[in-house]
């Protein structure tokens, strides 16, 4: 099955149906865990395709390719990475807010609310009009429409939905929008000469990226680039709110400075990095960053030859362009809580998020997919190019790809053994501490994947670029 799905994105790359033979794939496939969603088929061709474009660009860079392999249980912990990690042997929490979550409304229905950042906990708290308290939450939700609470909550700025039915959803303008949409696009955005890599020993060596994204799926691309080879700067600000753990799970590889985009100097500094950058990676809502002279035409005209990377939650087009979306989210709407919780009934009644953070890794693997294509396409054809991508569009080829027969999902494992987790890890000397992690999963044949970098707090650098990696 892992390269059925795989055959779905080899025409992003050029590729014909012959190249996933490049592609060795151990290790069983779905269910690997309880879910109905072939979380782990999707995450194989996933990683496959971005093995299979680091031996394209290793291919450009000595005349040979790699031989890839990917392992299907480790590719299905890597969509939860962030639970198997311990700092200095205590083991690092992951525990959401007490208050986000799914509650039942009046009409019936559920909603779920999404308060992990203390912004988006604060809009939906205002809306409710009480503190912060499950049970206070419980009886405002109650008076609630879904519906009405959904709207009302988008409004404030927060973020959650109305939980619904996959049925529902293919009705709703928005499922329609992104049917219309294929599942990535890879499109030329301007003019410039073949760009040859940069001197150096590994796929992406030399090869330099900034990454504006935040929680998983942007941040994980960037994370992918920095395994092969790439300089990565992930680029934040004080202002804006984080999770802890998350930046230790896609921190692997990478510099790290702050600069807040609301300052003109600030953004000048941005400017001057990308003069010199290669790939830049951003996760603003569609349009956001136009108005700060970042739009993928206008970094074109600044730095000809960049490869624009461009995430959001529900797509470009449709009435939900504009609105704020997590992978959590996502599941929501389009009908996957649903489907889990009728198949997987938890503690409490209702809904249930599937046991992985799929749409989030597998969007941040296609995203690097995507970058390594256009990157070589810049060393053969030239060209600016713009990679663009959504949580919903990911949601929708994962569904897409059928749902295991309830007949084989009778005693699924919920965990992976401890030996497995304990040989699939790594420990990085870090600023924090010493940091027990999943380490990269793909196989190559002459370049060991691998972090140059450990994970580092936010703002530990200066916003400058080093000497480029060989």
């Amino acid at each position: 099955m892992a390269n059925e799905i795989l055959n779905t994105l080899l025409p992003f790359a050029g590729w014909s149906d012959d190249r996933a033979k490049d592609l060795t794939i151990t290790g069983g496939t779905d269910p690997l865990l309880p879910t109905s969603f072939r979380i782990t088929d999707t995450s194989t061709a996933a990683l496959g395709a971005v093995g299979l474009a680091v031996s394209d660009l290793w291919e450009s860079r000595t005349g040979r390719r790699q031989e890839v392999t990917v392992d299907a249980r480790r590719a299905t912990a890597s969509l939860r990475s962030g639970k198997y990690m311990h700092m200095d042997d205590s083991h690092v929490s992951t525990e959401r807010n007490t208050v986000m979550g799914v509650y039942p409304t009046k009409d019936g229905r559920w909603s779920y609310l999404h308060c992990n950042f203390p912004n988006h906990r604060a809009a939906a708290l205002s809306v409710l009009g009480v503190s912060e308290d499950r049970d206070a939450v419980t009886k405002a939700v109650a008076m609630w429409n879904a519906q009405d609470l959904e709207e009302a909550i988008i409004a404030a700025k927060g973020a959650g939905g109305m939980v619904r039915t996959m049925e529902e959803w293919a009705k709703h303008p928005q499922a329609a929008a992104i049917g219309s949409l294929p599942l990535m696009e890879i499109v030329k955005i301007g003019e410039a000469p073949p760009e040859a890599l940069p001197e150096g020993n590994r796929p992406l060596s030399g090869v330099r990226v900034l990454d504006l994204t935040r929680v998983l799926a942007g941040p994980t691309c960037a994370r992918t680039l920095a395994e092969h080879g790439s300089d990565v700067m992930k680029i934040t600000a004080g202002h804006l709110p984080n999770i802890g753990y998350q930046e230790y799970d896609t921190g692997h590889g990478k510099l790290n400075a702050q600069l807040d985009l609301r300052d003109d100097s600030a953004l000048e500094t941005l400017r001057g990095l990308v003069r010199q950058t290669d790939v830049f990676s951003q996760g603003y809502r569609p349009g956001t960053l136009g108005g700060r002279g970042l739009s993928p035409e206008e970094l074109a005209e600044l730095r000809p030859g960049i490869v624009y990377i461009s995430l959001c939650a529900f797509s470009h087009e449709g009435p939900w362009a504009s609105r704020r979306g997590f992978d959590t989210v996502v599941q929501t709407v389009s009908g996957i809580t649903s489907r889990q919780g009728d198949l997987f009934p938890g503690a409490t009644p209702g809904p249930q998020f599937y046991p992985v953070s799929a749409i989030d890794y597998l969007t941040g693997y296609l995203m690097a997919f995507g970058g390594m294509v256009a990157l070589n396409k810049r060393v053969h054809e030239g060209g600016s190019w713009l990679v663009r991508i959504s949580l919903a569009q990911v949601g929708r080829w994962l569904v897409s790809q059928g749902e295991i027969p309830e007949s084989q999902l009778l005693n699924v494992p919920a965990e992976f053994t401890p030996e497995e987790v304990a040989s699939w890890s790594t420990v990085s000397d870090t600023p924090m501490g010493k940091l027990r992690h999943l380490g990269p999963v793909l196989g190559l044949s002459e370049t060991a994947t691998r972090w140059a970098r450990p994970s580092v707090p936010l703002g530990h650098h200066d916003p400058v670029w080093p000497e480029r990696s060989k």
